[in-house]
């Protein structure tokens, strides 16, 4: 294995999980717009699958070692709409309220939103952190191969 595999495999994660974190903001920026003009109601709140890539080098190497892991890196399977009702405030002054005087907007709860963006910023970290440490180790061993 060489260490562009190790990159790819940190980069994969890194988009990821800033993806995550884009959706995230997104769905905070919008937790107080009301319906407005949309036709399908409020906004829809919106998470990141990801899934693993198959069928690199990496596996076919790995497999020859061990059945342990099924592929390598990460990539985004689908931008997933979590549905769900909309949450209605009495606002009847709200140009956008019902005749009964509610206003839906979406259902997001910011407190697990700001847990999800928590997680996708330490994962970032993470994946920053392994590819520093293959970096060094590139680093030491083209020193080593110098001095020989």
């Amino acid at each position: 294995m060489d260490y562009f595999t190790v990159f790819d495999i940190s980069a994969s994660g890194m988009a990821v999980e800033k993806a995550r974190l884009e959706i995230v903001a997104l769905n905070l920026a919008n937790t107080h717009v009301a319906n407005s003009a949309q036709p399908d109601g409020p906004y829809t709140p919106k998470r990141v699958i990801s899934g693993v890539i198959d069928g690199s080098h990496f596996i076919s190497e790995l497999n020859a070692q061990s059945q342990a892991l099924p592929g390598v890196g990460s990539k985004i399977v689908a931008i997933q709409e979590i549905a769900g009702n909309p949450r209605l405030e009495y606002d009847p002054e709200n140009p956008y309220s019902n005749d009964d005087g509610f206003v839906e907007y979406p259902d997001i709860n910011p407190v697990s939103e700001m847990v999800t963006l928590m997680e996708s910023v330490r994962s970032y970290e993470a994946n920053v952190k392994a590819l520093s440490a293959a970096r060094a180790m590139a680093a030491t061993a083209l020193e080593i191969g110098r001095q020989g």
